[in-house]
């Protein structure tokens, strides 16, 4: 089952990339779900979600909205997508967040700036460059700020990438077939472990979303371990009621068959401004 993952960069043919793709090889592509995810689970509009993504939001917009809150969410629905498999996954720090797994291809569709100002400024209809050359760079922007944020890396960088076309030489057609042929290679085809660290990924990145749904356990920063249903919490929370909490929560989590509590209590609580004591 295959999962494509890639780049979301305005004016860079990537898109239509994906259309023809998914078109190519019988898969579905994102398209709603996950920004409908994220906005259902912070009781929010879509709208505001897709400003925030773009750069487009307003200072108090940006300063009302848990900017955590809505990667975890993202991540979660990217996993559940993901875990699916036939799909291709567009933006959201996709090709970030499933890298670490073996048989997702990672692909970067790029193309020059004066290109893709040209594309907007048809796909706009309009003669104002500036105008478009301004939009170009506030989505780079706003793009390249989260995955330093998120992950820490540099968007772009064609390291982070299994595969990086570039539509100024190549036509769409010509890089769904290179997606298409790297895609069928061995090293992309699924194995039992491949699967099995991606249900993991899934199955802790549901945990994560719990906790922070979670009013007790909103504000707990620890690591999330899972293993074949089996999840283990790792790190140090206020006091025992707090780490009952945790584990209660992670537990009745979809997908969760047991849960191994390593949590550790502080001496005191103070050192935490969240205390509840």
């Amino acid at each position: 089952m295959p999962v494509i993952a890639m780049t979301q960069e305005m004016g860079s043919l990537a898109k239509d990339v994906a259309l023809e793709l998914t078109a190519a090889m019988n898969l579905s592509v994102m398209r709603h779900e996950v920004v409908d995810h994220v906005a259902g689970k912070m009781h929010v509009s879509t709208s505001l979600i897709n400003r925030l993504r773009e750069g487009k939001a307003g200072l108090i917009e940006r300063a009302t909205t848990d900017a955590e809150r809505v990667a975890l969410y993202a991540a979660e629905e990217v996993f559940e997508l993901a875990n699916k498999g036939n799909v291709v996954l567009r933006g959201w720090g996709a090709t970030r967040l499933l890298r670490p797994v073996p048989h997702v291809l990672t692909v970067r569709i790029t193309r020059s700036f004066h290109k893709r100002v040209e594309w907007l400024m048809n796909h706009l209809e309009t003669d104002d460059r500036d105008f478009a050359e301004s939009e170009i760079r506030r989505s780079d922007h706003a793009h390249a700020t989260r995955m330093h944020q998120l992950f820490g890396v540099t968007w772009g960088d064609p390291v982070l990438y299994d595969l990086v076309l570039n539509t100024d030489r190549l036509s769409v057609h010509s890089c769904v077939e290179q997606i298409r042929q790297l895609s069928q290679r061995p090293e992309f085809q699924e194995s039992e472990a491949s699967r099995q660290l991606l249900a993991n990924m899934t199955l802790a990145s549901r945990v994560r979303s719990a906790l922070k749904d979670n009013e007790t356990t909103q504000e707990v920063n620890i690591t999330i371990e899972a293993q074949k249903g089996r999840v283990i919490l790792k790190g140090i929370v206020v006091n025992a009621h707090e780490q009952a909490e945790v584990e209660k929560v992670a537990s009745m989590v979809s997908g969760v068959a047991g849960v191994e509590n390593r949590l550790r209590l502080m001496t005191s609580s103070r050192l935490f401004t969240h205390s509840k004591t």
